[in-house]
């Protein structure tokens, strides 16, 4: 029998004990054994609930219980999960966990530390909810030469975008929406300013290059900016606006991003909408891999927590995990290249010519919007600051892919 204790007991920790019972034939089939839930750790108590009898409130009874084999972390934040983790990998439990904010963190402390005392420390469900993407990535992708990793990573902002494309929305009315549907929180800062995309491709970038990037040296834009004349224009181009995670190689530079980015019609993310994520992995000699499906919830965020205690029950060899170490040294963004779409007013053409050479205009009432050529972040925003400097005023501005 594997005896396991649920840190919290949310929506996601609830949603792994109902998986866990409600299933429970089918789990003891795919995981060659019994599952006990020992033990459940919450401030509050939950006396009409079936796992009333689980619930304690002190975590020194879950660690220095020998029979615990997994801890499963479904707290959120990074304390006192950090905490929690690191004393239950060094008391010998495996540690399973949804929250990207500790792995984004310390994921690389936590697979060392797992390695030193011969557990696991497993992370799917803290990218794409429910979709399999990490053990696709560390399994079946990795031998391949891997160029970018690029994706949407937050069902919130991939709804409130949705809304102001299908029905011309503004950004305010699609996220008090999203609030009203409960897709978005109260505070929905970690979403819209990009804080929780960026957690997100920070753990995709440690699996496919080895590199704990710290969150705060990943450039991040948020969507708070979109407007709907960007939108407008978007569509005069048969383009969408989608909120991207990506990680780039080229050579030896490293760029890692959040920000909006217009993509054309015919890139499998662009048709990607509501609150569905997708993950795609763009790499030599497999060329382009897509993972899609419900980034968040309940059930779909228990059936990865599940999964991963699948497969330490069938197998306890972590090193399918490739080494990960903190790395502050990814490439200078003033340095990424493209090309982007931008509005103005206070501008005429000759004036944007001056500045940015043969640009792609496109019709917009009131405004100066145009395509820049390809050329670096640096070079940009030199040539906006020389437009600012003769009257131009920036309206917006979103990178194309």
């Amino acid at each position: 029998m594997t005896n396991v204790a649920i840190l919290g007991f949310g929506v996601v920790g609830g949603g792994v004990a109902d998986l866990l019972t409600k299933n429970e034939a089918e789990v003891t089939k795919l995981g060659k054994d019994g599952i006990n839930i020992k033990y459940i750790l919450d401030l509050r108590d939950f006396p009409s609930s079936p796992f009333c009898n689980k619930v304690v409130h002190d975590f020194g009874v879950i660690v220095n219980d020998p029979a615990v084999d997994t801890v499963i972390e479904v707290m959120g934040g990074s304390h006192p999960a950090y905490e929690y983790t690191v004393a239950a990998l060094s008391a010998g439990k495996n540690v399973i966990t949804s929250n990207k904010e500790v792995v984004a963190n310390f994921g690389d402390e936590f697979l060392a530390l797992a390695e030193k005392n011969g557990v696991c420390y497993r992370f799917e469900a803290a990218v794409g909810g429910g979709i399999p993407v990490l053990s696709p990535i560390i399994h079946c992708v990795r031998q391949n030469r891997i160029t970018e990793v690029r994706g949407i990573l937050n069902g919130t902002t991939n709804y409130i975008l949705t809304k102001m494309f299908t029905f011309g929305e503004s950004f305010e009315a699609a996220l008090k929406d999203a609030q009203d549907k409960g897709f978005a929180e109260r505070n929905p800062d970690a979403d819209i300013l990009g804080t929780d995309a960026s957690r997100k491709i920070a753990i995709l970038t440690a699996l496919v290059t080895g590199k704990l990037v710290p969150t705060d040296k990943i450039h991040t834009e948020g969507i708070t900016g979109v407007r709907h004349e960007d939108v407008v224009a978007s569509e005069k181009i048969g383009r969408k606006i989608k909120l991207l995670g990506r990680c780039i190689t080229d050579g030896e530079s490293l760029y890692v991003t959040v920000a909006p980015f217009l993509l054309s019609s015919d890139m499998p993310l662009s048709t990607v909408s509501g609150v569905y994520n997708a993950v795609e992995v763009i790499g030599e000699p497999v060329k382009n891999v897509m993972f899609y499906g419900p980034g968040a919830g309940a059930g779909p965020t228990a059936s990865a927590v599940v999964g991963d205690l699948m497969e330490i029950m069938r197998s306890s060899d972590n090193s399918v995990v490739p080494t990960i170490k903190k790395c502050d040294g990814i490439s200078d963004f003033s340095e990424f290249k493209s090309s982007s779409y931008i509005a103005m007013t206070g501008v005429c053409p000759a004036c944007v010519k001056a500045a940015f050479g043969e640009v792609q205009y496109i019709d917009a009432e009131g405004e100066c919007a145009f395509i820049t050529p390809v050329m670096t972040e640096g070079e940009q925003l030199e040539k906006i600051e020389a437009l600012k400097a003769k009257g131009g005023v920036i309206k917006s501005r979103i990178r194309l892919i």
